[in-house]
Order: C-alpha cells, then structure tokens, then sequence
C-alpha cells in the first residue's frame, strides 16, 4: 500500500507529505528488478525501433522478455511514443522486421517454443507463422520472403526409442549419436524450408551475405571441444548461387562475429590472438577482413595495442569499434581505403568512453547506443550517422526510451576508477565506491566485490546486479573496491597473460597492494574488511582467506573452485581452462613426482584449515563451470576444521548463473545478513517462529510505542501529548493513533469518558479539534494542525484500502458484506445502543512512508481542517466500489500533525 500512497501523493502535486528518504534506498529487489533493453532491431525503412524488456514472472519464479515498438515518427512531450507489443506469461525474443517493415516476427516459449510468430506493426494479437520440426535460432534474411535458420533435423529412431523406453541415461561425449545443427531457409510464401548445408557436425556461427548469394559459417568438430578446445573448429565459405564450398581461416584463433560489408564484396571477423591458441587460452580480440574477390584474409590494423574491448558494427565498408582500454572502452571508426583503414576517434559528446553501441540501421545511417557510468543508470539514444572525409558522424541525438523511472530519485554512491602500483609495479586499476555521507579524514570498512574470469573486466558503466551490488554495500557505509587484477580482460596481452602459469599469485599481490594504496589515502580501516565475488571472485575471494586468515572480518563466495585436481575432469571447460593457467594436466609428471603438484599447490582446500574468517558459500546444484560439488567440499573442509563460523547455500536446480528470481534474492539477502553480522557487527533480528503479521507481532509494536502508566503518547511540561511518527526525512509527522480520551483530557479536564478507557480515540466536534491543536501548539511550542485537504484525500485513499481489515461495519459482520445487505444489517443493529468503537491500536499498523499509523481505516473518522471527514468509523460501511467518504460527523475524532523539522523525540517533564 506504501507504493500507491506515494503515487497518490504525486498525482496530487503534493510530494512533501511523504518526503524522498524511502524512495532513494536500495533494496535487493531494486537491484534485481532494475529493467534494460535488449535485442534491439532498426525497421529497414528506418521509422521503428524493436526491442525486447525483461519483467519478474512470479509465477514461473523467473524474468519474461515482453517486445516493445518505438515509433519515430511518433513523439509525446517530446519522446517517442513506445507500445508493448507482447505481455504474456511467456519468453518473447529476437523481433525482427519483414523487408517492408510492415511485420515484426518473433520467436516465443509459447506451444512448447517451436513456431515463428508475427504481427502488425500496427497493432493486433501475435500470428502463427510455421510450427517446425524443432526450435529455430539465429534468423537471417537471404531475400525480401526468405530468410535463413539453424535448428537440428529432429529425433533420430535412437532419441525415439530412449525416450519410449523411458530411458534417460546419457553417454557423455557420444560421438555415434552425436546431434548435428545445420542451416535451413524458410520461404514464406509457401512455408518451403529447404537445407542449405549438409554437415555432420553442428554449426557453430553463421553469416549471409546482404544480397543471399555468400554464406559463411564455423563447425565445431567434437563434443568435447568445450572441454579440451580439441580439435579446432572449421570454417567455410559457401557460394549459394552455385553451391561451392571451400574451407577458410586456417590457422587463427577461434574466427567469428561476422558482418558483410554494405556491397558484399568482402567480411570483416574477429579472431583471439594469445600464446597457447591450443587451448583458446585467454586473449586480446583482433579485426579481420576477407575479401570475396581474392578470397583471402588480412588483419586490420587496429593502431592500438590491446585490440578490440566489445563489439564492432559494419558502417558501409569500415566499421566502428569499440577499442580496449582498461576501465572504458575507446570508439574508433577505421574507414576502408583500398586494402588500407584509416582510424579517427568517434565522439559522442564526451560519452564515448562510456557507451555502448546496440544497433546500427540496415542503411547504416542510424544507430542506438546506451550510455551509463558506474554511478548513473542506463540511458538509450537514437543518433543520425554520416560518415564525412572518412570520419563518422553522431549527429541528431534523441533519448529513443526512458527505462527506470522508479529508480530517478535513488541515492547514487560517489565513485571513481582507482588506480595504483600491484604486482612488479604496474598499474592496476578498479571501480572504487565511497561509502554513503562520507567525511574526509574518517577511515570506513572495505568491501571488495571481485569480478569473474579471471578474464572478466570492471568497467566504468551500469553493472550492478545480484552477484555485485556496490550501491547497497555503499548504502551500509563501506567503501567498496571492485579491482581489475593481473589477468582481467579491455588491458592488453600482456597483462591478461601475465598469470598463466602464475594463477593467485600476481591477483593477490594486486587486490593486498590496492587495499593498502587506500589505507595510505586515509579512506578505510583494515581492520574492518570484507570480500565477495562469484565465479572467479569466489576463487580469489577464497584464497585470500587462507593466505591472510587474520586480514577479513566476512567472505561471501559463490560458485568458486577449491580443488584444482578435480575441477580437470568435471568442469565443463577444465581441460583447456586449467592446460591454459596450469600450464598441464593433474597426472603430468613433474620435478621427479610422478603428478602435477600445481594442482595441488593452487588449491585452497588443503589449507582451508588456515581459515579464521566467517564464510557464507553458495552454489548452484547444475552448475557445470564450476562443478557443483566444489562447493560442498569447500563447505565440509570449512564445518571440519571449525576455525570459522560457515554456512552453505545450495541452490536447487540453477546453474552457474542464478536464473530464478527467489533464489537471487535469498542469496543477496543471505549475504547481506551475513556481512551486516560479522562486518559491521549487527546481528539479525529474525525468527524463524514469528510472523510479521501475528497477534504477537501487534503486540509487540503496541509495546515499543509511548505510554504513561498504560496511557498512549508522550508526557510534555506534566501534560499527556499525542506521540506523532516521522514520515520520512524533511517530511511531516503524523499522529500514531487517533488523539485519545486521555490525551484530550489533558487539554480540557471537564471532557469525561467512562473508566478504563483512557486509551479510546476521543469522539469529539470539530469545533473541539481545531482548539486542541491550538492548545498543543501552543503548550509544546511546536506546529501542530489537523491534516489538510490534500493530505486528507490521500489518507483517505489508504483508508479505503485497509478499512475492510480494521474497524467497520465491515469488520463486525464476519462476512464480505455488500453494499445492498448494509441496510438490513443496521436494522439488527437499531435500539440496542451498540458501542463498536475499540481501544485504539486493535488492528494492525498502515505504513505511510517510514511510519506506522494505527486505526487510520476504522474506530472514528477523522476531521481535515476544512471541516470535512476522511476515513471511516467502526459505524461505517467500506464501499469496495467507492471512495466517496461517507459523513460521519457524529462519530469523528482527529489526528493531529507536526510540520516537518519539528522535534518529536524530546520527552520534556
């Protein structure tokens, strides 16, 4: 009821009365729900921007994409008018538009995920398309009513028959029953789907050509490439105008991203370049073009060192990039010139360091981008191209949609990318978070929040999500250091190389050396420190603890390794992951053993026992990346050594990443229970036994409120004065009950009330009311009045809500009353001199803002300062269809309120 509280208040023009403090506060669902707009597709004839939008499904416990249509064409106080299409309980993905832009076709989880689907772009319910054989991915058009696809050729008589026998074992790497994926073409017209490759293996990635005539495409070789990189995928280039095939690519890398240029004389690729390409060991990512003329490939020459940081899009024949660099990235756009490129800088208005391109039109003269920092939301914008003297022009921009407006008014933690000296004197650099009011000269706690990887990268944009939240931790008042260590990705070959053969040693020099860079700054106190991370994170996250048991108050790994010897031959990649940074296999023979004893070396669990800090851990129960049962050893070395508090979290079901809504929040809250505990020492107030909403719970908070010798309020210069609650920071403070009998005597003595119920709303006139905020005014020396017609229509509007739950006529006759039974209801009533009115705080608490309020749904209406009522009377029928106050005079009372930055805490005697 809060939300629609704050939304009432708005919609009224009246934001003071609940002021900003609750508005600005992360929580865990803030995090997890924040939105950001995906597949995003340009309409060929440039008027229409696809894209989908994740929403919580509580119900199937995860996130649906819905797609939404922004129409250029169409502005609305100055933005563009955006419709959502789709809105059904299903996945809805991949829009893309008919060679007219007339229809967006779709691909869905609706009817088991098999059918293409279409619609107007004018409007109307989603079409069936086709049903095919199996699920279809990766659409692309070979002509205006063709387009290609990969999908398997469905079950084999061996599938068929396992799955009637109700066989469900797997034989793992099977090459005889291998399931191949090849591309087919799909003709609308007359639904003919034909193949247009006949491999044996499955296509890894694929491109056609612009006109349909070139088709370029990868297979991976075995089913244990993932494992071992053994052997390399091949790549193929295919005339389909006269079925000619050669292979292509020898030699680099693992070849891919592929983008014709606008007149399909040629393809620009990207391609790994590092030291063990054996292994798809980490590397830099470097840009190619193949040329259709002579059919060979060159490297473009990037004029920059570290090569490609994220993505590259075709601009007719040169492209734009997005360079590595560190914590940003550097758009470059390298205009073709013969067989040479000429680089210029591209400029966004001083956000290209921090923008992210999503789409580029099929003309190539508009593109969306996102821009965002790693202290400001996601924005999205639409931008003219024009390429001019070989340089590319933004021009025109346009914010295209606004995503998270529910989030505008949040405290934004103060940030900057740190850098400092790590391993052999480098310079490492990281995202640092100031704790929230921080004062120069105070040391603060640290929390370090560890990327995966080890070739993953911090970046100075939005990133904050369930296994990272730096905006909460800054929240609790910790600094927070995300370090981009030795081995992390956007910084260059050599750096990102550096620990193979070297794994912990050269991140650990980095993370201990930027903790004490801070420590010389005078920020943080190493004496109350923290670490977190998942994947890799969760793997330095663990080795620090053994390395320095003494150094951290709290760890939170999830999904880390902690036996290297095991991980070999169950991790879904262990085999090229571990060749690559262990430089061989668990069995090599090495330094006259007869086993490779870096496996051993590396692995915290024979050290675990080292281990003084409080760990929490948590692991998916699919996870193959970092198999499952890491964790559980982890947690039983940890519970045997007992030298630390540990507890163990496993999540059913989920694999690497966490995918279901409830267990991303019961990690993050986990966590943060976790840190609050042994951090920043404050222990949980939880119990497993009490209800929020029990007897016991409205007990308890009658208990903690105010009261003289049984009496509600507060006493003030000998007088009983009502006990006013803050609603949040600069805002009013409204009455926790009706002004009680008591209260109302201390004013005026001659007012009488039967014995024992001193703690009963007093029902009063109005004329009673206005002269006892008078008096309080004047006895406290505070401004006190009757709420106001804004704030009564908006008190009232929650009333309505909660009245049939507190006491009203509702609420005495024990059943769904309707308006038409009310009337017979009062007649069972008349003559018998009923009192329905209870002692206050009989029902639960409302919460306007930061404050309970009692009894403001029931007991007495209440009187505004224009004399009129809100609220309802425990004589009162709460009209589900109406919100009409009724008129309740002769049964009213008040609430009383204190203008904000009044004191309301003093008990003055």
């Amino acid at each position: 009821m809060k939300n629609t509280l704050l939304l009432l208040f708005a919609l009224l023009g009246y934001s003071g009365l609940l002021g900003q403090e609750d508005s600005t506060r992360w929580t865990a669902e803030d995090i997890i729900n924040l939105e950001s707009m995906s597949d995003v597709v340009l309409s060929p004839n440039n008027q229409m921007v696809a894209w989908t939008k994740g929403r919580p499904c509580k119900e199937k416990d995860k996130f649906l994409k819905d797609i939404y249509l922004t129409r250029l064409e169409l502005k609305k106080d100055g933005i563009f008018r955006t419709f959502q299409l789709t809105s059904q309980d299903e996945d809805d993905s991949n829009p893309f538009f008919s060679r007219d832009s007339e229809t967006l076709y779709f691909l869905s989880t609706r009817d088991k995920g098999k059918k293409l689907w279409a619609m107007s772009v004018y409007g109307g319910e989603p079409k069936e398309v086709h049903e095919f054989q199996e699920t279809i991915a990766d659409i692309q058009w070979l002509s205006d009513s063709t387009f290609a696809f990969t999908a398997s050729e469905g079950k084999t008589l061996y599938a068929k028959e396992k799955e009637a026998a109700k066989d469900d074992v797997e034989v793992v790497e099977d090459t005889a029953h291998w399931e191949e994926k090849r591309i087919f073409s799909f003709h609308l017209e007359d639904k003919r789907i034909e193949r247009l490759t006949d491999n044996n293996t499955p296509v890894s990635s694929y491109r056609v050509s612009h006109k349909g005539q070139w088709l370029v495409y990868g297979l991976t070789m075995s089913p244990h490439y993932e494992v071992d990189a053994q052997p390399a995928p091949r790549y193929f280039l295919k005339n389909l105008k006269n079925g000619n095939v050669q292979e292509i690519l020898k030699g680099l890398q693992t070849p891919g991203s592929f983008q014709f240029t606008a007149d399909d004389s040629g393809f620009y690729f990207t391609a790994v370049r590092s030291s063990d390409p054996k292994w798809n060991g980490a590397g830099i990512t470097e840009l190619y073009y193949f040329s259709l003329i002579d059919k060979g490939y060159t490297k473009v020459d990037l004029q920059w060192d570290w090569g490609i940081g994220r993505e590259y899009f075709v601009i007719g024949q040169g492209v734009i990039a997005a360079l590595a660099n560190g914590a940003t990235d550097k758009l470059a756009f390298y205009h073709k010139n013969g067989n040479r490129w000429e680089k210029s800088d591209v400029k966004l208005g001083g956000k290209e360091a921090h923008s992210i391109i999503t789409a580029v039109s099929e003309d190539y003269s508009k593109a969306v981008y996102q821009h965002s920092t790693a202290g400001q939301l996601p924005r999205y914008y639409l931008a003219s191209l024009a390429v001019e003297n070989g340089q590319l022009q933004f021009r025109n921009e346009a914010e295209l949609a606004r995503l998270n407006q529910n989030q505008k008014k949040k405290n934004f933690a103060r940030y900057e990318v740190a850098r400092w000296k790590g391993y052999n004197g480098e310079e490492v650099d990281g995202l640092l978070y100031y704790p929230e009011h921080y004062e120069a000269g105070r040391r603060y706690p640290l929390m370090l929040s560890i990327h995966g990887g080890p070739m993953g990268v911090d970046r100075d944009l939005w990133d904050e999500h369930w296994a990272s939240y730096p905006q909460i931790l800054s929240q609790r008042g910790a600094f927070v250091l995300l370090p981009n260590y030795h081995g992390s990705s956007n910084h260059g070959l050599a750096f990102e190389e550096s620990i193979k053969g070297h794994y912990y040693d050269l991140e650990m020099e980095d993370i201990t050396k930027g903790i004490q860079a801070l420590f010389e700054r005078g920020l943080i106190d190493t004496t109350q420190m923290g670490v977190m991370g998942w994947s890799n994170g969760a793997i330095l996250t663990t080795m620090l603890t053994v390395r320095y048991p003494e150094k951290f108050k709290v760890a939170c790994p999830g999904a880390g390794d902690v036996n290297w010897t095991s991980d070999y031959g169950t991790c879904e990649f262990g085999v090229s992951f571990d060749q690559s940074y262990f430089r061989g296999a668990p069995w090599d023979d090495r330094d006259g053993k007869t086993y490779n004893e870096a496996y051993i070396q590396k692995s915290p669990l024979f050290e675990l026992e080292k281990v003084k800090t409080p760990t929490i851990i948590f692991h998916g129960s699919e996870d193959r990346a970092v198999p499952r049962d890491q964790g559980h050893e982890y947690y039983r070395a940890m519970q045997q050594s007992a030298q630390a508090p540990v507890r163990f979290l496993w999540f059913p079901g989920q694999p690497h990443e966490l995918g279901k809504i409830t267990h991303q929040l019961r990690k993050m809250k986990e966590e943060l229970a976790w840190i609050d505990r042994y951090l920043f020492g404050k222990e949980s107030q939880e119990n497993a036994a009490f209800k929020a909403d029990s007897p016991l719970a409205l007990l308890l908070k009658k208990d903690s409120l105010s009261a003289q010798q049984g009496l509600y309020g507060l006493q003030h210069n000998g007088k009983l004065i009502p006990e006013a609650a803050v609603v949040a920071k600069d805002s009013i403070s409204v009455g926790r009950f009706e002004v009680t009998n008591a209260q109302f005597a201390a004013f005026d003595p001659g007012f009488s009330f039967p014995a024992g119920q001193g703690n009963y709303p007093a029902q009063v006139s109005l004329d009673q009311a206005k002269r006892y905020v008078l008096w309080l005014s004047a006895h406290t020396g505070q401004p006190y009045r009757l709420p106001n017609t804004r704030e009564a229509r908006a008190f009232h509007h929650e009333a309505h809500q909660a009245g049939p739950m507190e006491n009203t006529l509702n609420y005495w006759a024990g059943h769904t009353l309707t308006v038409d039974e009310v009337p017979l209801l009062r007649q069972k009533m008349e003559g018998r001199n009923l009192s329905l009115v209870k002692e206050a705080g009989q029902f639960a608490p409302i919460k306007l803002g930061a404050a309970e309020i009692f009894d403001l749904g029931g007991n007495l209406a209440e009187y505004c300062e224009d004399g009129n009522t809100y609220g309802y009377s425990a004589y009162d029928y709460v009209d589900p269809n109406s919100e009409q106050p009724p008129r309740s005079e002769n049964t009213a009372g008040f609430r009383v309120i204190l203008e904000a930055g009044a004191i309301t805490d003093g008990q003055k005697n």
